[in-house]
């Protein structure tokens, strides 16, 4: 799932739409997916994500954030088999409760977690900041720390590969299928990554103020966001969609 962040620059209407409504589409659909206890609706909330994806001219980045994901869930679906005793019994400690329960825990995260990702890939960061102090009036340093810590998460991952990178050119071996001992060799990396994190985390916080980070205003924007014809269809839609989770 390497730069499955990153934006991916396009005309389409995806890209276009207001930032807020984009976000309040990917917040809508992570409320439904929650509201609801239908196998089949939360399956076609997946598959509305893979749509939202192709519309939006990313739909490889969803195929891949939903292949990452089923290789997670798999280890929470059989997670849940082993702690779930009610209902009857079908092999073994496999019980048809426990079937269901954690099919509806991996179907939910793969359907919350989809649209957020896809959103931001569609979304410049500057724009989602700028939108947010001036549709939601959210003060601008939240909604800088917000962006920020969205754009720092490829940059980490960006630095993690490359101090895995490091210590496999002096021979650590990180291809092993025991997770036990790839886990073992990938905490020790954990702390230069954190220094190199603290590092960059205080240049950014040097940077900011130098530009005069805390003169920001709302009206220190020249940019709106104006919500369009799509904006409105797109919202109406979000109320249906939770309103048809609350149904089902």
């Amino acid at each position: 799932m390497k730069g499955i962040l990153d934006y991916v620059p396009g005309h389409t209407v995806l890209h276009h739409m207001n930032p807020v409504t984009k976000i309040l589409l990917s917040f809508s659909i992570c409320v439904a997916c929650f509201m609801s206890d239908n196998l089949l609706f939360l399956l076609g909330i997946i598959a509305l994500d893979l749509a939202i994806g192709a519309g939006g001219g990313v739909f490889s980045k969803a195929v891949s954030l939903l292949k990452g994901l089923c290789k997670v869930c798999l280890f929470l679906f059989v997670l849940q088999l082993l702690f779930v005793r009610d209902g009857n019994k079908i092999f073994l400690f496999i019980t048809d409760a426990g079937i269901l329960l954690a099919g509806k825990i991996v179907l939910r995260l793969i359907g919350a977690t989809i649209p957020l990702a896809l959103v931001l890939t569609v979304t410049q960061m500057n724009d989602l900041s700028n939108a947010l102090v001036d549709v939601v009036h959210m003060p601008y340093k939240y909604a800088f720390t917000l962006t920020t810590a969205v754009r720092f998460i490829p940059m980490f991952i960006a630095e993690m590969n490359g101090i895995m990178e490091a210590q496999t050119a002096r021979g650590v071996e990180f291809d092993t299928n025991n997770i036990i001992r790839k886990m073992k060799l990938i905490l020790p990396l954990c702390v230069p990554l954190l220094i190199t994190s603290v590092r960059k985390a205080d240049a950014s916080a040097m940077s900011v103020e130098i530009r005069g980070f805390d003169l920001r205003t709302r009206q220190s924007g020249y940019k709106r966001y104006p919500f369009h014809r799509r904006d409105i269809v797109t919202l109406a839609c979000c109320v249906g969609l939770i309103t048809a989770a609350a149904l089902i």
